[in-house]
């Protein structure tokens, strides 16, 4: 019933030296170096491309640990090298543009008070209440394409539908909204745009969201109206004694739709991938939303998250003091990176890690994090894949790849992992 994988070979149990990381090679399929990691060298010092030298965490127990352990803190001023106000180990562009105080840079008890004022925003009920919005942008981006036969799923589906979407939540006007969807495809392009351009378009988007913050403080009513936006409640929440600066208003707003657009975008991308190169898992769940049914959906959509999921490692933590993680000694102030993608395909927690199985059960998987920064938009993700991948293979049912898998190509950079196209056919409607 299970599908095997298409591409990932048996790391080589003879190789002495560890695998390469970071090149193009690795980008299109890492889970052979890292279940060599897993094996050889659980928690691996290695300098990365932008030559800072960190830990990597791949086995799942010890991600899981690394995960919740409050001796490794998020704030980036515990890191003993001056990389990260060299832009190295942040988002490019944060810290001149005053974005830094966001829930990924900081530690209770800060931490506590900003993610308990945005939690009212991703309670079950209110993204319940989002649901029609996701399903209209859905068919609406569809219909843009669907007459045609051909598409690129990533630039004409996965990319707009959860930007919209977050855009909708924050409260950004529609006549506003495609400028954020032109910053925040500079920000994904990652070394592929113009030189500095991620910093350009983080500085415009602060810019933007500073005026959108005092012009809806000017009009705030006195009392909330039912689903009221996302920046309006920082506001009011920072007028009634919380103490949340425009700063922080401006920086949580920030990464609550970087974090909330691009890691939606690879899950819509790398799973359609996923179901397109596993035709009998596809087939399963196609007849299983045929017959009006939610369960492999559901389960799938968690499958899809572990197998090949949106971010590839966790994003940084620095040691506040000495700790051992796997038997191996972290030093006050040493980066470290867990690796979600490896830790996910641990066959000491996975049975079959390398198989798709859209009907797995048990799937405690990391791909939402753990502990204190587990993802806040855990719900409204899963609502956004499940919406994107059942309206897909629904009103497209014989859609199919339109290119060779091995001439695709992954997007380079070090936290997320997703693909730059997805060509796909299907019969115009």
């Amino acid at each position: 019933m299970h599908d095997q994988p298409a591409s990932t070979p048996a790391p080589d149990p003879g190789r002495s030296t560890p695998p390469e990381l970071f090149t193009w090679e690795f980008a299109s399929d890492p889970y052979p170096a890292y279940a060599w990691l897993r094996e050889h060298a659980p928690v691996h010092r290695t300098r990365l491309p932008s030559g800072v030298e960190a830990w990597l965490v791949t086995r799942y127990a010890d991600a899981r640990q690394a995960l919740a352990d409050q001796r490794l803190s998020k704030n980036p001023a515990h890191h003993d090298e001056p990389a990260h106000a060299k832009g190295k180990t942040g988002i490019p562009g944060e810290r001149k543009a005053e974005l830094m105080t966001h829930l990924l840079n900081i530690d209770p008890p800060d931490h506590t008070r900003l993610r308990r004022l945005v939690s009212k925003a991703f309670t079950p009920r209110r993204v319940a209440e989002f649901a029609p919005r996701v399903q209209e942008l859905a068919d609406g981006l569809i219909d843009g394409f669907a007459g045609r036969g051909t598409a690129d799923l990533i630039h004409e589906f996965a990319f707009p539908l959860p930007i919209y979407a977050i855009c909708d939540l924050l409260g950004v006007p529609r006549e506003d909204q495609d400028d954020f969807r032109d910053w925040a495809g500079m920000m994904i392009r990652h070394g592929k745009g113009p030189r500095g351009g991620v910093a350009r378009s983080v500085k415009k988007m602060r810019g933007y969201l500073a005026e959108l913050i005092h012009r809806k403080r000017a009009a705030l009513p006195a009392e909330p109206a039912p689903g009221e936006d996302l920046i309006s409640g920082l506001i009011r929440a920072s007028d009634h004694g919380e103490h949340l600066t425009e700063n922080e208003a401006a920086a949580m707003a920030f990464i609550l739709l970087f974090a909330g657009f691009e890691t939606t975008v690879n899950l819509i991308g790398n799973g359609t991938y996923a179901l397109l190169t596993h035709p009998g898992q596809r087939e399963r769940l196609q007849a299983s939303l045929a017959a009006g049914e939610r369960g492999l959906l559901e389960t799938g959509v968690e499958e899809l998250l572990r197998y090949d999921g949106p971010v590839e490692l966790a994003t940084w933590r620095f040691a506040t003091e000495p700790l051992a993680i796997g038997g191996q000694d972290i030093a006050p102030g040493d980066p470290v990176l867990v690796v979600l993608a490896a830790a996910d395909r641990d066959p000491a927690r996975f049975p079959g890690p390398d198989t798709l199985d859209l009907a797995r059960r048990d799937n405690q998987h990391l791909g939402y994090g753990h502990g204190i920064h587990y993802c806040l938009g855990a719900p409204l993700a899963r609502l956004e894949g499940q919406t994107a991948l059942a309206t897909l293979l629904t009103r497209l049912p014989d859609l199919r790849l339109d290119a060779d898998p091995a001439e695709l190509r992954w997007r380079g950079g070090l936290i997320m992992r997703g693909l730059r196209t997805l060509p796909v056919r299907f019969a115009p409607r």
